[in-house]
C-alpha cells in the first residue's frame, strides 16, 4: 500500500478541487495535514496567488471555468483571502477525518461560507461534531499540530498547497493530481536520463532581490 501525505489549506480553492479527486481513491495510506498556507510563504518568501491584483483576477476567473468544467459546485466565500486557523483548528480538534475535511471544504467552497462570523464557526463546529467551539478553537494540542504540520511540510520540501508527497517527490498543485496519479501507477516514472538531467541542471541568471510591488494585496500572517 502506497504511503501519501497531502498538506493542504481550506484557504485554497485549488485544494478543494483536488479534494473531489482523492477522497474516493482507495488503496493508500493517507495522512491527512491540515497546513497554513501562509505560514509557508514566509518561510519561502513568497507571495501568494491571491496577492497581486492581476494575478487574484486571473486565478478566480480560472478557477471558476475549471470547477465549471468538471461540474464541481464552487462558490467562492464573502471575501478571499480570509484568516483559515478556525477551520484549520477544527479539523484538528475533529481528527482529520475524511469526514471532518470534506464537511470543512464543503463549508468554504461549495456553501460559500464566511469564517469572520462566529455563527459561522460555531456552524461548521457542530457539523464536525464539536460541542464547544471556543474550546476547540483554543485547543493547545490543535495549535501543536499545525505548528508541526508546518514544520513537517517544510522538512518534506513543500512550499505551497495543496501538496501530494509520495516516495519523497512533492506534487504540487491541483494540476499536478494526474502526475502523482501516473507516478503511483509507475513508481519508477522519474527515473529516466531526462529527468536526471532537469535534476542536474546548472543555474544560469539569478535576478535582483526581489521586491514587494507597491499595488500588493496586503495579508498580515495570522500567528499558528
Amino acid at each position: 500500500m502506497t504511503v501519501v501525505t497531502w498538506y493542504f489549506d481550506v484557504v485554497s480553492p485549488f485544494a478543494y478541487l483536488q479534494w473531489q479527486r482523492l477522497k474516493p481513491m482507495r488503496g493508500i495510506a493517507w495522512t491527512f495535514r491540515p497546513v497554513l498556507f501562509a505560514a509557508l510563504l514566509q518561510h519561502y518568501g513568497h507571495c501568494g496567488p491571491a496577492e497581486f491584483a492581476e494575478k487574484r483576477r486571473f486565478t478566480y476567473r480560472h478557477l471558476q471555468w475549471r470547477a465549471a468544467r468538471a461540474g464541481i459546485p464552487l462558490r467562492f466565500p464573502p471575501a478571499h483571502p480570509f484568516n483559515p486557523l478556525p477551520v484549520l483548528r477544527l479539523c484538528c480538534v475533529a481528527g482529520n477525518t475524511r469526514q471532518a475535511i470534506d464537511h470543512a471544504f464543503d463549508f468554504v467552497w461549495r456553501e460559500g461560507r464566511g469564517l469572520v462570523d462566529p455563527d459561522d464557526v460555531s456552524c461548521l463546529a457542530h457539523r464536525l461534531g464539536i460541542d464547544d467551539p471556543a474550546a476547540a478553537l483554543a485547543n493547545p494540542a490543535a495549535k501543536a499540530t499545525l505548528l508541526a504540520n508546518a514544520t513537517g511540510a517544510i522538512a518534506d520540501g513543500v512550499f505551497g498547497v495543496p501538496s501530494l508527497v509520495a516516495g519523497g517527490h512533492v506534487f504540487w498543485g491541483e494540476d499536478a493530481t494526474d502526475l502523482f496519479l501516473d507516478y503511483l501507477a509507475d513508481p519508477g516514472l522519474f527515473d529516466t536520463e531526462a529527468i536526471r538531467r532537469l535534476d542536474a541542471l546548472p543555474v544560469g541568471a539569478i535576478r535582483k532581490q526581489w521586491q514587494q510591488p507597491t499595488d500588493r494585496v496586503g495579508t498580515n500572517t495570522p500567528p499558528l
